[in-house]
């Protein structure tokens, strides 16, 4: 029994979650439906290295903007 790994989203229906096989595993393993298999879960930490790419290092302005501006 070999143990292959996949990433995949939760989905809800009804009052369940659900997750689906990705095709590339189910054809490696040759699964058919109905057929029982073993599941491990484990939540993923996101990671969000890159995820504002563009908006370049902060400044000296920056770091202390808001900071010394009186409440409106």
């Amino acid at each position: 029994m070999s143990e292959l790994k996949a990433l995949t989203r939760t989905r809800k229906i009804g009052g369940s979650l659900i997750v689906a096989i990705p095709r590339e595993l189910v054809k490696e393993e040759g699964l058919k439906e109905g057929e029982i298999v073993e599941v491990k879960v484990k939540k993923v930490k996101r990671d969000f290295f890159g995820a504002l790419k563009g908006i370049g290092p902060m400044t000296k302005e920056d770091k202390f903007k808001g900071q010394l501006e009186e409440n409106e």
